[in-house]
């Protein structure tokens, strides 16, 4: 079967099972960025229409945010809201004016609040709240990556195809080594997100399994320098 024949979640295996497949690899010393883990997205039936594309994403998430606080990495939340008038939402939140539209998740609003079942040190954890689909924009998260001397950015969160694709492309075009964790990323349909993943796996990231991130991490800092 042809690549331009086969389904994106086919296409997506194609592309992750070639041989001779580059890869950027991990660094010296990670980051863990969570992006827009909130209920506006992963409270399904709620707010959220669809989410998720492994069961055990948030558990996943959970385990890798704990073995990073266990060896003293930054772990990083970022959630969307924006003020009463929306306005800080830009162009961006132009487009239609509905209760689920983007510039009327709220702060301080329960579509803001971060999913239940997520682990959150609130003592230690870096929280951002950003406004733009890349976790970089106007926000500061280069200077807190550049405090921690951070050389690879391991991100979870979604969408795959939105905030989760713009965090590769600006996290690769400063420097780091860029790794998507495969499971626990999301998108609204299996479409945006096996197409997204293609794309970010060929250009702009490792797609790694949870449990090579995991691995990774578990043995860090002996891992450090590992390909």
């Amino acid at each position: 079967m042809e690549l331009s024949d086969q389904s994106p979640r086919q296409y997506y295996a194609a592309i992750k099972a070639r041989p001779a497949r580059a890869k950027f690899g991990f660094g010296e010393k990670p980051a863990l960025v969570n992006i827009d883990l909130q209920k506006a997205y992963t409270a399904v039936g709620e707010f959220a229409t669809a989410y998720e594309t492994d069961p055990r994403q948030l558990d996943y998430v959970n385990e890798l945010a704990d073995l990073c606080r266990a060896k003293g990495l930054p772990v990083i939340w970022t959630y969307v809201a924006y003020m009463d008038s929306g306005e800080d939402a830009g162009v961006w939140g132009t487009r239609t004016n509905t209760p689920d539209s983007l510039q009327n998740i709220k702060v301080g609003s329960r579509r803001a609040e971060f999913d239940d079942r997520l682990r959150i040190d609130e003592s230690r954890d870096i929280i951002i709240n950003k406004r733009m689909a890349s976790p970089f924009h106007e926000t500061n998260l280069q200077s807190l990556l550049t405090w921690h001397k951070i050389d690879t950015v391991i991100i979870t969160g979604g969408s795959t195809s939105g905030c989760v694709r713009a965090c590769a492309v600006e996290s690769l075009s400063r420097g780091y080594r860029t790794i998507v964790a495969e499971e626990c990323v999301a998108d609204k349909h299996e479409i945006p997100h096996f197409a997204n993943l293609a794309d970010m796996l060929l250009k702009y990231a490792d797609v790694e399994p949870f449990a090579v991130v995991r691995d990774y991490l578990a043995a860090w800092p002996q891992s450090a320098g590992a390909g």
